[in-house]
């Protein structure tokens, strides 16, 4: 998909048919034809539209030809085979030339969708190092977003475990802390973006950039934190959950064994009176309840020994 956009006198943002100086193109999971049409007209390496394509790039920042390339990582939510949210990480190119911006991404991103919806302060198309700068704001925004959600669901997830100890759960727990590993990979690669664009002077910026830059430096740091914060909540609360179904199962084993001990007496006694041979007692007018009461002593002694020693 290929969208070209661009500010007017009027500071609303239009859709226009043409590239021209001081617009604003967005490519999504573009075609063959797209992306050399837009290689083409704004003379920009094929080669960095298809790695902005490539799910698996890693963040980095270049400058060729007067021409910076920016790719860093942006969150989305997704959903593995159980129905599990999993939030994940996929690449956004940004392209700046001297005559417009260029955003890459394979999937149609809300992270774009304030910015053609007018709901950034002071964005304009023509001000294109501004508004690559307001992109990463916003997708670092993004991240703290998610990982409050994450949060929150792990909150709502430890509070059912309490309840319940169920495999489905604990799947959740998975998908949650697959989520964090991703986000912390991103986050600190999309750091060293910063860094660079900071130290290196990749694009030009004036004084209201550099303060825009440092907050979203300091953002990208909280957000950091953050993420490595829950992560290692996580990782040790499935350890102590892990622990605690162990335990559970320990506890249900001694009891099972103690409670079969305790009925294995009564089942000696009378198997010892069910022999076919001469027994002591067997005259006796009291034979059954005699059997019966030296069953339920022995059990009832064997309780109280399991008892004290809690093992139930």
């Amino acid at each position: 998909m290929l969208e070209i956009y661009k500010s007017t006198e009027t500071k609303m943002l239009e859709q226009v048919d043409k590239v021209s100086k001081g617009c604003w193109i967005n490519m999504y999971a573009p075609t063959e034809e797209e992306i050399n049409r837009v290689a083409s007209e704004t003379n920009i390496y094929v080669d960095f539209i298809r790695d902005a394509l490539d799910d698996e790039e890693r963040p980095r920042i270049e400058r060729e030809d007067g021409q910076v390339y920016i790719i860093v990582d942006y969150p989305y939510i997704t959903h593995d085979d159980a129905g599990f949210p999993i939030y994940e990480t996929i690449p956004i190119g940004i392209v700046l030339t001297d005559e417009c911006i260029i955003t890459v991404s394979l999937k149609d991103t809300p992270i774009l969708e304030v910015f053609k919806n007018n709901k950034i302060k002071e964005f304009y198309t023509f001000k294109k190092n501004r508004f690559a700068l307001q992109i990463l704001a916003i997708i670092t925004s993004y991240y703290l977003r998610y990982l409050k959600q994450i949060n929150k669901r792990t909150n709502e997830i430890e509070r059912e475990l309490h309840q319940s100890m169920k495999n489905k759960e604990l799947y959740a727990f998975l998908a949650l802390e697959k989520s964090l590993v991703y986000f912390t990979t991103s986050l600190k690669s999309n750091k060293v973006v910063l860094d660079k664009i900071l130290r290196f002077s990749y694009i030009k910026m004036y004084e209201e950039d550099k303060d825009l830059l440092e907050d979203v430096m300091i953002e990208k740091i909280q957000a950091i934190e953050m993420a490595e914060t829950y992560s290692s909540i996580l990782s040790g609360m499935m350890d102590a959950f892990a622990s605690i179904i162990s335990n559970n199962v320990n506890i249900v084993m001694k009891f099972l064994t103690s409670f079969t001990i305790i009925l294995s007496f009564p089942t000696i006694v009378f198997s010892f009176y069910g022999m076919n041979v001469d027994l002591p007692l067997q005259n006796s007018p009291h034979a059954f309840w005699i059997s019966i009461s030296v069953a339920c002593v022995l059990s009832t002694l064997t309780a109280l020994i399991f008892w004290k020693k809690k093992y139930f």
